[in-house]
C-alpha cells in the first residue's frame, strides 16, 4: 500500500511554474480547497492540468480490461512518477509499478512500493548496490529486475560475490529482437543466458519479458502478426527454461511492456508451465491517455476487443496544456505562451482542441495547429479568415504523456469545469 500521507503534507509555492503568482504556499493536500479555476485565469499560464473524469474513467476502464482478460498489471511509473496516481491504480488492482531506474524504484519504495518491475538493464555499480541493498533489507520487497547478457550477469555477479546476499535478486530474460533494443536476439542466445542464470548464486530466473512497443505501427493487422512473433519468442523461452527446470521462483512471470497494442499482449502471451505463471503488462500510459498517438492505437484496441468493449467506448485524455495567446504578429499566425518547456513534441506537436474568450469556450477542429515549438512559444496557424486574439485562451491535448510529465513539478486536477479539486506532484 502507498502511503501518501507525508506527500500530501508537503508544500507547494510560487517558485513551481504553473503555480499562483501571488497565493501564499500550501500543502499539495489542500490545494482542492483554494477555489481557483484554470479558465478564469487564477493560475499563471501555461498550466498543465489532469481532468479528474478522465482519470478516473480510464483507472476503471483499464482495471475492467485486465480482469475481463485474466492478466495482472503493473504500469509503467516512468509515465507520470506521481505517487499519488501510482496509489490509485494499486487501489484499481494493479499488481505492481513499473520503472526505469534505480533512482525512480527508489521512490517508489520509500512510498511503500513492494511489488516492482525494473524494466531496464541493471548495470551501474551503484545502481547494483542498491537493488541488493533493498532486497536484503526488506523482506517484503518482490523487485524484478531485467538480463539481457553474460557480460551484465558477470557485473551483477561481481558484486554478490563480495556481499553474497541473503537473497538472491530476481531477474527477468528479456527477448529481443534484430535491429531492436535491449533483448537477447533468438532463443539459441537466451538459453546459454538462462543457463547461467539458473547457476549464480547471485540472481535467480524469475522468469521472461519482452517490450514490443517499439515494433508496432498502427496497421492493426501487421501489429498483429508482429506481437504474435514477439509473444512466441517469449513463449518459446519460457517453456525450455521450464523443461530444463532453470526458474528459481516458485511463480514465474511473463511480462510485456507497451502501452500501443495491450489487447494483442494479453491475449497472445498466457501460457501453461509446469508451475504457476502470471502474465503481467507493462501498460503506463492508460492512466492518462493522450490526444494523438496512443489515442490513434486505442482506436485499434477497441475494433478488436468486440462489442461490449465498442459500446462502452475506450481511454480518454486526461492530460492538457492550457496557455494564451501572447501575440499575433500576422495574419493566420498567432504566437502561444508555451514551448519545449512545456509540452511534449517527440512524436507529435500539441493538438489546439478549444479556445475560451470573454469566457465563452469555442471547440477548434483540425484546421487549427501548431506548427513549431521554441523554448517558450508556440506557432499556431489560423485558418483562413479566423483570428485569435491576444489574452484568449487556448487547451492543447498532447501526444505521448511521459514527455509532458517530466516538464511538471506538479499538475493541478481539475473538474469538468476546469476548478481545481487536487494536485498531484512528480519526481523526476
Amino acid at each position: 500500500m502507498i502511503d501518501v500521507r507525508a506527500l500530501e503534507a508537503s508544500m507547494l509555492d510560487s517558485s513551481l511554474k504553473g503555480y499562483p503568482h501571488r497565493a501564499p504556499p500550501c500543502a499539495v493536500g489542500d490545494i482542492g480547497r483554494q477555489g481557483w479555476n484554470v479558465l478564469r485565469g487564477d493560475l499563471p499560464f501555461p498550466v498543465a492540468v489532469l481532468k479528474e473524469s478522465a482519470l478516473a474513467h480510464n483507472l476503471a476502464w483499464m482495471a475492467d480490461f485486465t480482469r475481463a482478460t485474466g492478466v495482472l498489471l503493473a504500469p509503467h511509473g516512468k509515465t507520470t512518477m506521481a505517487p499519488q496516481l501510482f496509489a490509485r491504480q494499486i487501489e484499481a488492482g494493479a499488481w505492481g509499478i513499473t520503472f526505469a531506474t534505480m533512482q525512480q524504484v527508489s521512490v517508489g519504495v520509500r512510498m511503500g512500493l513492494r511489488r516492482i518491475i525494473l524494466a531496464n538493464q541493471l548495470v551501474g555499480d551503484e545502481d547494483i548496490l542498491l537493488a541488493m541493498h533493498l532486497v536484503a533489507t526488506m523482506p517484503d520487497l518482490e523487485l524484478h529486475v531485467l538480463v539481457d547478457s553474460i557480460p551484465q550477469l558477470k557485473l551483477i555477479e561481481a558484486h554478490g560475490e563480495r556481499r553474497r546476499p541473503a537473497r538472491p535478486l530476481n531477474v527477468l530474460l528479456e527477448v529481443g529482437v534484430a535491429g531492436g533494443r535491449t533483448g537477447c536476439r533468438s532463443v539459441d542466445e537466451a538459453m546459454p543466458l538462462a543457463r547461467a542464470i539458473a547457476a549464480s548464486q547471485s540472481v535467480r530466473l524469475s522468469g521472461v519479458e519482452c517490450f514490443e512497443g517499439l515494433s508496432v505501427t498502427g496497421d492493426s493487422e501487421a501489429d498483429r502478426i508482429v506481437v504474435e512473433h514477439w509473444m512466441h519468442a517469449v513463449q518459446q523461452v519460457a517453456r525450455q527454461c521450464d523443461a530444463e527446470g532453470l526458474y528459481g521462483t516458485a511463480e514465474v512471470t511473463l511480462s510485456a511492456g507497451g502501452s500501443a497494442v495491450f489487447d494483442l499482449v494479453a491475449r497472445s502471451l498466457p501460457t501453461q508451465l509446469s508451475r504457476p505463471v502470471r502474465t503481467i503488462l507493462r501498460s503506463g500510459c492508460y492512466v492518462t491517455h493522450d490526444s494523438h498517438f496512443y489515442e490513434r492505437f486505442a482506436r485499434h484496441v477497441i475494433a478488436r476487443s468486440g462489442a461490449a468493449w465498442r459500446e462502452r467506448g475506450g481511454l480518454k485524455p486526461a492530460l492538457e496544456v492550457w496557455t494564451q495567446v501572447q501575440s499575433q504578429p500576422e495574419p493566420g499566425l498567432a504566437i502561444l505562451a508555451f514551448g519545449k518547456r512545456d509540452a511534449s513534441f517527440d512524436i507529435d506537436l500539441p493538438m489546439p482542441f478549444a479556445c475560451v474568450r470573454a469566457g465563452e469556450r469555442t471547440p477548434l477542429d483540425a484546421t487549427w495547429r501548431i506548427s513549431a515549438l521554441n523554448d517558450h512559444h508556440a506557432y499556431l496557424r489560423l485558418p483562413a479568415g479566423a483570428a485569435a486574439r491576444v489574452g484568449d485562451l487556448v487547451g492543447c491535448g498532447i501526444s505521448h504523456p511521459c514527455a509532458t510529465f517530466d516538464r511538471w513539478r506538479w499538475m493541478p486536477i481539475v473538474d469538468d469545469d476546469y476548478t481545481v479539486t487536487g494536485a498531484i506532484r512528480t519526481f523526476f
